[in-house]
């Protein structure tokens, strides 16, 4: 990407929590975006706690119908501090825990890297949203939560439930419900620019 291509690019669109099908439907694959709102931490064991609960009939402790799950797990903050650094962590480790939150009306999730096919699928058919956060920003994320409380699972430490209220959290989609795919996209740049060399 040069100089131009970065002056070209649209603001980031501001969407707030919980989201709607009409705020997901405006949402395309390359968007840079702007969350604010709460959205709840959960990694591999929380979600297979989540997964459980549900198979089982059970009440879930967090509402999932149009909510944001964030691939992280806090690190403890420090005194002064609202949260430690809080950085995304790999999506791809959740994939098979994932379909059943969709089908219970998640409808966004933040993490890194791609997503499997089927979780791809799957998002076009829940009309759900994946986002990206900058793998390596913990400390800068973390300036973005204003406030955070443990909400289920305190056994699992870090990898607790937390709900986190955000301002402005800087995101990119990645996978849209038209089936988009900001890695495929950018692998297809990289070779068209390869075959222009």
């Amino acid at each position: 990407m040069n100089t131009d291509d970065l002056n070209n690019q649209q603001d980031p669109i501001r969407i707030t929590t919980p989201l709607t099908n009409q705020v997901i439907a405006g949402l395309k694959a390359g968007d840079r975006v702007l969350l604010s709102g709460v959205v709840y931490t959960a990694r591999d064991a929380a979600h297979k706690r989540l997964v459980e609960t549900l198979l089982a009939g059970q009440e879930l402790p967090l509402p999932l119908p149009s909510q944001v799950i964030y691939y992280a797990g806090p690190a403890p903050a420090r005194p002064g501090q609202i949260i430690g650094p809080a950085g995304p962590t790999t999506s791809s480790r959740m994939d098979s825990l994932t379909l059943p939150l969709l089908e219970a009306g998640l409808k966004g999730m933040v993490g890194k890297g791609n997503r499997s096919q089927e979780i791809r699928q799957a998002i076009v058919k829940h009309r759900a949203v994946y986002l990206v956060a900058v793998g390596g920003a913990a400390a800068l994320i973390s300036q973005r939560v204003t406030k955070m409380e443990l909400v289920a699972y305190e056994d699992l430490g870090t990898e607790a439930i937390y709900r986190l209220e955000v301002l402005e959290l800087p995101l990119v989609v990645a996978n849209d419900v038209y089936g988009g795919d900001l890695f495929e996209q950018g692998q297809a740049q990289y070779r068209d620019a390869e075959m222009l060399k």
